[in-house]
């Protein structure tokens, strides 16, 4: 009986631990998009077209996981997208999740403050590991209470603390400062009408 236990413990413990899949590659059942642009389904990925716009996930919301993102970009120079997270409410316009959540940027050509695995205008990257055009690129972002840290392809490259230092805000469309929900909505940015981005994969891990 006890081995029996052990058996069932360790199956609900594997159950448990597999990631959660919010894109089931067949269709945008769960996602909503507000904004400009779309993004669309396409050979069972999504695909960014126009912008700017922002599609979220409307069954839940999330906090202390780990959020994977597979993506690549198909478009040169500096294909633009990025993943909003810790959205405290369902967002009405696009720049809700610049504003009232971070933005992890994707763009292989910004600068350190504006590249793939920063967060956007608040906290930089360490390295960039992103992969060249039409190749698959992992990102992982693990939100941990107020600590956001960002790994791209298996190397950390971002370890943002609400309560540090950041950057005086310049221009209207960097996020108004201040610290985030703990807990939110994520998302996904199509940018603009030449940014081409593919994701096939966005899942939770808790």
């Amino acid at each position: 009986m006890r081995t029996v236990l052990l058996l069932l413990t360790a199956s609900f413990a594997a159950l448990a631990a597999e990631p959660k899949q919010l894109f089931n590659g067949k269709d945008l059942s769960g996602w909503e998009h507000v904004g400009p642009g779309s993004i669309v389904l396409e050979d069972g990925l999504l695909k960014t077209q126009g912008g700017m716009g922002l599609l979220y996930y409307t069954k839940e919301r999330f906090g202390n996981c780990t959020i994977k993102v597979v993506f690549k970009t198909e478009s040169e120079p500096g294909a633009n997208s990025g993943v909003y997270i810790r959205m405290p409410e369902p967002p009405k316009d696009p720049w809700y999740g610049v504003h009232f959540g971070y933005e992890v940027q994707i763009d292989g050509q910004a600068d350190d403050w504006h590249a793939t695995g920063a967060i956007y205008s608040l906290s930089k990257i360490t390295k960039r590991v992103q992969k060249p055009k039409g190749e698959w690129n992992t990102m992982e972002i693990v939100l941990k209470g107020p600590e956001t840290i960002v790994r791209l392809n298996g190397e950390e490259i971002n370890d943002f603390k609400q309560d540090g230092p950041v950057p005086e805000r310049h221009q209207w469309y960097e996020p108004v400062r201040g610290p985030r929900a703990d807990v939110g909505y994520i998302g996904l940015q199509n940018h603009d009408g030449k940014s081409v981005v593919y994701f096939k994969e966005i899942s939770v891990s808790r």
